[in-house]
């Protein structure tokens, strides 16, 4: 028997027989109800509730720090703080939505800072210019990360392992090249294109907000995004609509190595320096931020809106502690208390789904 669906008006209308007015009022009620639990249980819920988290940490910056918390400089300091972390959570938005995991972006962002800076390629950037450090640094990202995908795609390696393995040799390979010393940017064309601030802000918080632009139109405009999340949810049921799930997951891989490059260009910028170390544990902070943000570690269903404010909640409590000059074992505990929290609620919300 088929469902037929009947808005209010019509059912204020034609009341079935038998049926008082007032029956017909409680379901009005319950329908709205129900609307309000899934307006609540939506993105706009979940991002609410982010908005209102990261509102009470400002709150308690100003009680604890005073009114040099609310200043612009301090903004600036925390957009800062979030912008490299933020563009690799984008990325990692993408593989996670899609059902997969990615441990290998710090080691691929430090891999890519490296190899932008060797004695070769700043010799090259000198000659023609310094996208020639760029190219670099996105290519490198973007094979490592497709390296992944094929490993998990094609060759059905379980994307923990094929990740963490990444992990390891990326890092290694940096030490490698770097022979373990620091190579200072000498490039004064990059320097120019990436250092300093435009229209008030450092050019690294403008790559931030354009990335999470196009990742936001990516993930929500184009049938990219729509597959992403199909192939999250039910990568069989993906398969039997038409969904090339292989290649597409080899693809999301593709595009968190290609964002771990574009966050070695941001931490040059900032740095003046490439090395082995850089994006230590990144992968971790990526990870936290993208499961704060609301985006199912099941896959299935991803926010890019999430992912910014989770990245800006971290940032903003980094720099409280800061401020306040809190041990950083104590910061640590209390991201991990978050991190608890997001998932417990992701699951809450699961089950009410």
């Amino acid at each position: 028997m088929s469902e037929q669906k009947v808005s209010v008006g019509d059912a204020a209308q034609q009341p079935p027989a038998g049926e008082s007015h007032d029956a017909g009022g409680k379901d009005n009620v319950s329908a709205s109800s129900s609307r309000r639990s899934r307006l609540k249980a939506g993105s706009f819920g979940r991002n609410g509730g982010l908005v209102l988290a990261l509102l009470a940490l400002f709150a308690v910056g100003y009680l604890t720090a005073g009114e040099r918390f609310l200043s612009f400089n301090n903004f600036t300091v925390i957009l800062q703080l979030a912008a490299i972390t933020g563009v690799v959570s984008i990325g990692m938005t993408f593989v996670i939505t899609g059902g997969g995991i990615d441990l290998s972006v710090g080691s691929v962002l430090g891999l890519a800072s490296v190899w932008a800076t060797t004695l070769a390629t700043q010799d090259m950037a000198r000659q023609y210019g310094w996208w020639i450090m760029v190219l670099c640094a996105l290519a490198v990202g973007l094979g490592a990360g497709l390296i992944n995908g094929v490993l998990v795609a094609y060759g059905k390696v379980v994307a923990f392992i094929a990740t963490l393995a990444m992990l390891v040799s990326a890092r290694g390979l940096a030490e490698l090249i770097a022979n373990r010393r620091t190579q200072i940017v000498d490039v004064d064309s990059f320097d120019a294109m990436f250092k300093g601030d435009f229209l008030g802000l450092p050019k690294i918080v403008w790559i931030f907000l354009l990335v999470a632009v196009v990742g936001w139109f990516l993930l929500n405009r184009t049938t990219f995004g729509r597959r992403t999340v199909a192939v999250g949810g039910n990568p069989e049921a993906a398969r039997l609509a038409g969904i090339n799930v292989k290649r597409h997951t080899m693809y999301l891989y593709g595009l968190s190595g290609l964002t771990a490059g574009i966050g070695g260009i941001m931490i040059l910028a900032l740095t003046t320096a490439g090395s082995s170390t850089n994006g230590t544990l990144l992968e971790l902070d990526a990870i936290a931020a993208v499961v704060v943000g609301g985006t199912l570690l099941a896959g299935g269903r991803g926010t890019i809106v999430g992912t910014v404010l989770g990245v800006l909640i971290f940032a903003t409590l980094t720099n409280l502690f800061i401020q306040n000059n809190l041990d950083s074992s104590v910061q640590a505990i209390a991201k991990g208390a978050i991190i608890i929290l997001a998932v417990l609620l992701q699951q809450r919300l699961a089950r009410r789904g």
